[in-house]
């Protein structure tokens, strides 16, 4: 037998990351880390830093309250590399000496935003071998470009809020002419958001010209192109976890109850936060939710996992498809686990069951020619 020869799954926790989500990341990691057994599963843990170096770590350090974790920067550097006994991770020290942590079976990529949530991770994974969670690499980078995404589910006839997608080169071309093509067709108030980042990072409510302007240039501040949005009043945020590859199961709508006048950053993951699970909502409602999110799942062709959020409008019965998450937040405040465990389906017996649709999805795709 040889040193790695071992009857346990070899899994890789790959989280933190160079997105301003990084430390969203470090929660969700936690959470993931702390359902793996270990009688079951060999664990690397490899944080990434912000400036995206891959470096090996215990784990996610305890912070206290109000303070977030993240990867530390003074450990070793580790890299991913294909080698003929398939993929394997490397450590470096900072002369270039390096030894070897160990091979991989199947990577749980817990990355929130760019670098990370958009395909770039799942290609590296991809290219070397390595079986992952989650949506593949063009679901992936269809699910975090919102302006994409809207595209997409408007292609397959989902009901969504109207908006306008507005290019930082239109914007610094002709800003009032910008202003009043957004005036003129979207009603206050408005919500700004990036295009291609999570966690509400970036997004302001609008309602006026002024705000509006701000809101816009606050999102430029993460991405080229910014979403401007018919905001509702007095909506209510349904959520809705899906998983599968080939057959996909939906969970009943969870909505979350907050203090904030949106559910922006600090309202997700700084202040107190009620989740509902499953919701109090009509019938026809919780089923509505759960064929669109099955759709939108279907729609930009994900896998393995995905949430799906909702603007349900209790007045009109109206429901619309905000967006879709492939790596959905993980954290003690996210709606993914508690939404399976109304269903039943417990926390860690779900990371067990990401993993084999993960290993799953691999063994599929092997079918087919490169």
């Amino acid at each position: 037998m040889t040193r790695w020869a071992t009857a346990k799954t070899r899994v890789l926790v790959l989280f933190g990351g160079r997105s301003s989500e990084h430390e969203v990341s470090c929660l969700s990691a936690r959470s993931v880390l702390a359902a793996l057994d270990r009688e079951q599963y060999v664990v690397t843990c490899v944080g990434i830093t912000r400036d995206g170096r891959w470096t090996l770590v215990d784990g996610v350090a305890d912070t206290g309250n109000g303070t977030l974790p993240s990867v530390p920067d003074d450990g070793d550097t580790v890299t991913l590399v294909r080698t003929r006994k398939g993929p394997w991770l490397v450590r470096f020290r900072d002369d270039f000496t390096g030894e070897q942590v160990g091979p991989v079976d199947v990577c749980f990529p817990v990355l929130h935003g760019p670098y990370g949530e958009d395909g770039t991770v799942q290609g590296l994974l991809a290219s070397h071998g390595v079986a992952y969670v989650g949506a593949d690499v063009a679901s992936s980078a269809i699910g975090i470009d919102k302006r994409q995404m809207k595209h997409v589910f408007s292609a397959r006839g989902l009901p969504q809020m109207p908006y306008l997608a507005v290019r930082r080169a239109q914007w610094e071309h002709d800003q009032r002419a910008v202003l009043d093509e957004i005036t003129g067709t979207l009603p206050f108030p408005l919500f700004t958001k990036p295009a291609r980042q999570g966690s509400s990072i970036g997004i302001c409510r609008a309602t006026d010209a002024d705000e509006l302007t701000a809101g816009i240039e606050a999102a430029y501040a993460y991405d080229r192109v910014a979403i401007v949005e018919e905001g509702l009043e007095g909506i209510r945020e349904l959520e809705c976890g899906v998983i599968g590859n080939a057959e996909v199961q939906v969970t009943r709508p969870g909505e979350t109850v907050h203090t904030g006048s949106f559910y922006d950053y600090e309202a997700k993951y700084l202040a107190p936060v009620q989740l509902r699970c499953p919701a109090e909502v009509p019938e026809a409602i919780a089923s509505r939710c759960m064929e669109y999110a099955r759709d939108a799942f279907l729609a930009i062709g994900a896998r393995g996992m995905g949430r799906v959020d909702f603007f349900y409008v209790e007045a009109t019965g109206e429901v619309f498809v905000n967006e879709i998450n492939t790596i959905p937040g993980l954290t003690p405040a996210s709606m993914f686990p508690p939404v399976w465990a109304a269903e039943g389906l417990e926390w860690p017996t779900l990371v067990d069951r990401l993993l084999e649709l993960a290993l799953d999805a691999v063994s599929r795709d092997g079918r087919y020619a490169p």
